[in-house]
Order: C-alpha cells, then sequence, then structure tokens
C-alpha cells in the first residue's frame, strides 16, 4: 500500500514520518492503529482520502478530535480521515450564520461570534471539534432555551462514499440533511457546517463548591431545584468531583473532593438569585456565580485543556427520584480513593425535549436527566478501576434509565438501534443503504445496512 503525498495533500501508513503523531486520538487512552491516515487541509483532499480508501478497498472514518475515539473499535480496515487541519471559520452576522470547516473547535467559533454579539449552542468542552458534537446532537449550556445544535443547522457540506462534494440542506437533499442532523455522522465525511447563531453577549453563570461531604444534602436540594419547574434559560448540572494530586490542578483544589453545581442563565440575575436561595442556604465554600462573555462558557465546567488518557461512559436517565440520589452517590464513592474524576447530572428538558417540525433525526432526547461518570486512564490498572466504578454506577441507575442512549456521552459500543426511536432508526438505514450502498463511511456508531 503505497503512501501518497503531494502539494496540500498527505496520505501516511505506517511507518511514514509523523505516522504516531497523526493516528492519535484527542483521547490518549484510545490506542488507533488504522491502515492509513489522511490529513487534508481542503474538501478536495477529502475526495482523495475517499478515493485513496476505495482503490484499496478499506473504508473510511472521518476524525475532527477523537474526544469519544473508543466507540471506533478496531481500525485495521480503514483510512482515518483526520479533518482537524481544516479550521476555517466565516461569521454572517446580519444572517446569524457561522460557516465552520469540519476541523474547528467550540472555543473558535464562540469567540469568533462573540465579535458580532451573537452566540453559537457550544459544548462544555472548549476543544470539542464542532462536527462530531452537532452530528450526534449537540448538548449546549444553552440547548434548554434554544434546542439541540443538530436542529439549528442551516447546512452542512460533505464528501459522499461515492466521492461526491455535496451541500445538503432543508431544499437539496433533504433526506440526506435530515439523516446527518443526529443521525450519527456515517452518511459521508463532513467538511462544514454552517449554524445558527444568537443575539446572546453574557450570560449569570458560575460554579457553587461544597466539600465532599456535603454531597447527599446538596444533590437532594439541587434535585428538588430541577423539579421545580424551572425557565427553559436556566441551566444546571451537579457534579461530584475528586481532584487528582498533580502539578496541573491549582493548589487549593488539587488531591480534594467537591460536590459542585453549575449554573447557566440566560434571565436576569434577580431570577436566578431567587432560583438558587435554596442551594445558597447550604452555605457553599465558594461562590463564583456572575455575569460573564458568552465565550467565558468553555472554561466554566473545567475540562482539561489539552489530550489525556480518559475513560468513562453515561445514560439518559426518564427521572430522577430521591433514591436515585443516594444510589449514584453510593455507587460513586466520592472521595480521594475514588478512581473517578467526576460524576455528573446533568438537567436536561425544555427545547431539548421537544420535538418541532423540521428538526433531524434527533429530533428531541427524550428524557430529563443525563448521568456520565469518567476518569484519568492513565494506566491499564486505572482504567480497569474506572471502567468497574463506571459500570456499577450505571447498573445502580439502571431503574430510572431512558430507554434512548445519547451518541455523545455513550463511550462504549452499543446496539445502533438503542440511540433511536424504532421508526428513526428504520429510516436512517435507508438512507445509508441509498447513499453508501458498500458501507464504506464509517461512524463510532454505525447504523448496518437495511437486510
Amino acid at each position: 500500500m503505497p503512501a501518497i503525498t503531494a502539494r496540500d495533500r498527505t496520505i501516511l501508513i505506517p511507518g511514514d514520518p509523523g505516522w504516531d503523531d497523526a493516528r492519535k486520538a484527542w483521547n490518549l487512552a484510545v490506542d488507533q492503529r488504522p491502515a492509513a491516515v489522511a490529513l487534508p487541509t481542503s474538501p478536495q483532499d477529502v475526495v482523495a482520502a475517499i478515493q485513496y480508501a476505495r482503490d484499496h478497498g478499506l473504508r473510511a472514518a472521518a476524525q475532527g478530535t477523537g474526544h469519544n475515539a473508543a466507540p471506533l473499535g478496531p481500525l485495521a480496515d480503514t483510512v482515518l480521515v483526520k479533518t482537524s487541519a481544516m479550521r476555517r471559520v466565516s461569521i454572517d452576522p446580519a444572517a446569524r450564520i457561522a460557516r465552520v470547516e469540519a476541523g474547528a473547535v467550540w472555543q473558535e467559533i464562540a469567540d469568533a461570534a462573540a465579535k458580532h454579539g451573537l452566540a453559537a449552542l457550544a459544548g462544555s468542552s472548549p476543544d470539542v471539534g464542532v462536527a462530531g458534537y452537532t452530528l450526534g446532537g449537540g448538548m449546549s449550556w444553552l440547548s434548554r432555551a434554544y434546542g439541540l445544535a443538530a436542529n439549528n443547522v442551516e447546512a452542512i457540506e460533505l464528501v459522499t462514499a461515492d466521492g461526491r462534494p455535496v451541500r445538503a440542506d432543508a431544499g437539496t437533499e433533504p433526506d440526506l440533511f435530515w439523516a446527518l442532523r443526529g443521525g450519527g455522522g456515517n452518511f459521508g465525511v463532513v467538511t462544514a457546517i454552517e449554524l445558527r447563531l444568537f443575539p446572546i453577549t453574557e450570560v449569570y453563570a458560575g460554579l457553587l463548591w461544597w466539600p465532599a461531604g456535603a454531597a447527599s444534602q446538596v444533590l437532594q436540594a439541587w434535585r428538588e431545584l430541577t423539579q421545580g419547574g424551572l425557565p427553559d434559560e436556566f441551566t444546571t448540572t451537579a457534579r461530584l468531583m475528586n481532584f487528582p494530586p498533580i502539578p496541573d490542578i491549582p493548589e487549593q483544589i488539587r488531591g480534594r473532593s467537591f460536590t459542585v453545581i453549575d449554573v447557566i442563565h440566560l434571565g436576569a440575575a434577580a431570577e436566578a438569585d431567587r432560583l438558587l436561595a435554596p442551594l445558597r442556604a447550604l452555605d457553599p465554600v465558594t461562590d463564583s456565580i456572575q455575569k460573564i462573555p458568552v465565550p467565558a462558557l468553555g472554561h466554566l465546567h473545567m475540562d482539561p485543556d489539552r489530550p489525556v488518557p480518559a475513560a468513562g461512559d453515561g445514560r439518559l436517565l426518564a427521572s430522577l427520584p430521591a433514591r436515585a440520589i443516594d444510589e449514584i452517590i453510593a455507587a460513586a464513592d466520592p472521595g480521594p480513593a475514588s478512581p473517578l474524576l467526576t460524576v455528573e447530572l446533568r438537567h436536561l428538558g425544555g427545547e431539548i425535549r421537544r420535538a418541532r417540525p423540521g428538526n433531524g433525526a434527533l429530533a428531541a432526547v427524550d428524557a430529563d436527566y443525563l448521568v456520565f461518570a469518567g476518569g484519568l486512564a492513565a494506566t491499564p490498572e486505572l482504567t480497569a478501576a474506572i471502567d468497574a466504578r463506571v459500570a456499577a454506577l450505571m447498573s445502580a441507575v439502571s431503574p430510572w434509565a431512558a430507554r434512548q442512549l445519547y451518541l455523545n456521552f455513550t463511550e462504549t459500543s452499543r446496539d445502533p438501534a438503542s440511540f433511536w426511536r424504532p421508526e428513526v432508526y428504520e429510516r436512517l438505514r435507508r438512507i445509508k443503504a441509498a447513499v453508501d450502498p458498500a458501507n464504506l463511511i464509517r461512524a463510532n456508531h454505525p447504523i448496518p445496512l437495511a437486510q
């Protein structure tokens, strides 16, 4: 299998200079070993990569950052198309549209949009890729008010399995446009996305901190808050955090465990303060909630700012009774001995749960909460300990689990049918069979061809 090198186009195979760096995912715990890696800088390079895969009897899988690389599984038969060099971002302030290439990450879009007084439906991590996040659904801090990122897309540009550059929107390739918005991404290699922006410049947001020992009291109060009819403009998460004793962690929290509540409010500060009064009555040791510029939301969650080895998994929850909180805390066993860095509960609902006409394959998320747990998988022993603790936690919440799974927070291989309603899954299978009959394009959670 010869390497192909030309101006502005490189396809690497094992043994080529730069191979080990090229094959890495953002999640360093995933040892990706594809047959080849394509490093496109343009849609034409993507066309060449698809043709290379076809010529060599291989499949193709697109990857922007590789935050959620584990579900791809073995890649020995695959050309990994790394779009990370395709980073151009342009803003149309009059139309309130951002056009972003497939390798762009959310902080780049947030910063560019903010220059025009606009905000994007960015993820909680600043360096998550826009393409993968959006194709999987895309839950933003602003999604309770504006819906999933996938359902705020104007157009998607991609290269299909037969090497055709295609622009899909509501009027052109409407079936493909529907499938791409929350359907898992294996209908072609996306090269650019056009996203709606919103006239938001600042939010009332920040964190409330308590020692880990306050977990039961704080999380029960948080549960009552989320079940008290919150406005769509109010978003909150609850987290059990164990900060490792490493130099990268600020000294005041290094090696310690905390209960943390995240708050993001699009309305008046006084309204949020009224809602937060029961939590503040529990005497948080730190209260950082204040008005901040929208781009600062990318750092609220305190996610790592560079590639790390990680393991974890998530589930959607249909309900969250008081007993579920008790079970989560018992399974997480927060404290210095826990292998988990975080156990997180995200409150969903609002526009996330409303299926509007014209939405894509993931029209809505039929759940009110999402639970995610994970840790830094620096060694095989730590990885095994994290996996065991996560499995125990997911088993503990199983009585309240929703039927549906959610792509972007599912980091292990699952039955593809479990991510969508049955009729949606069958439609996705038909579209996949029509646009990629040879099943050339892979995704993290592949949709099998119709039998």
